[in-house]
């Protein structure tokens, strides 16, 4: 029985790259490209898993029916009346209740390890959080359109037009974005995504019914109204009204957005700072 004859030559380094090598090495991904492909690995899950999309469209549809059925009646006089009112505030609403996902959703990367193999790859070190937060964008823009949908069914009529909405949804969804990171740095800190989860709305559920989304701030009492005043969402819910009624003030459009930015630059470096201190 014969055998092949074998080389007893080491093999050097040059040589095994010839062999392996097929082409010209491409080159690294800058920060921008690696951060939408996290981006658009969000929104693959989304399609993987369409179940997550229950908050955001569910959620939206059962608080602007009930609220607006059960109360309006009470609280404003009709129900038209109060859809009018409370409709810009059940945009806000929807969208911000999406913003946990961001966090529920890091931490669910960071429990499972999937975060050890991130930064394994030779990427810029911040793509993985940046782009799931760009990703969730389209959770908040989808809520945003099934409210507007159902609210021109239910038979609301913004004064703003066509532009009002858009603008009111595009304000939205920069400080559902501002807000995220908040959420993202209890991703990190928390142990298990449903504590990130029950932290979130616990978090969320004073500011947003203590606010000017459901009544009129002069109805309330003198400390509870000063409160309502200086609530960022009831900022936000001022304005996106304004843009939707067509009678926006600048100022208040520029609030929003200057929380939005502060929001941003407080709490997207602590969360990169908590990611690299995992390492």
């Amino acid at each position: 029985m014969s055998t092949a004859p074998t080389s007893t030559e080491p093999v050097t380094g040059e040589a095994l790259h010839a062999a392996i090598a097929s082409g010209e090495r491409p080159p690294r991904p800058g920060p921008f490209a690696t951060a939408m492909a996290f981006g658009w690995r969000g929104i693959l899950k989304i399609k993987h898993v369409p179940e997550q999309l229950i908050d955001a469209t569910i959620t939206p549809v059962l608080f602007l029916l009930m609220f607006t059925y059960l109360f309006g009646g009470a609280v404003a006089g009709s129900t038209g009346d109060y859809l009018e009112y409370i409709f810009p505030g059940i945009l806000a609403q929807s969208v911000l209740f999406t913003c946990v996902y961001s966090g529920v959703s890091l931490n669910t990367d960071v429990t499972k390890g999937v975060v050890d193999r991130f930064r394994s790859l030779p990427i810029w070190r911040p793509a993985p959080l940046v782009g799931a937060v760009v990703g969730d964008s389209v959770r908040y823009v989808l809520a945003a359109l099934v409210v507007v949908v159902l609210g021109l069914i239910m038979g609301y009529g913004p004064g703003g037009g066509v532009l009002g909405v858009v603008a009111a949804i595009a304000l939205v969804v920069v400080f559902a974005f501002g807000l995220s990171w908040i959420f993202t740095t209890v991703g990190m800190v928390m142990r298990s995504p449903s504590a990130v989860m029950n932290t979130g709305f616990m978090t969320l559920f004073p500011f947003i019914f203590l606010s000017n989304v459901f009544v009129d701030p002069s109805t309330l009492p003198g400390w509870l109204e000063a409160f309502v005043d200086v609530n960022p969402i009831s900022h936000l819910v001022t304005a996106s009204r304004g843009l939707m009624e067509g009678n926006a003030e600048a100022g208040d459009v520029a609030i929003v957005l200057g929380e939005a930015a502060v929001l941003t630059a407080v709490f997207a470096p602590l969360t990169v700072r908590l990611y690299r201190g995992k390492e």
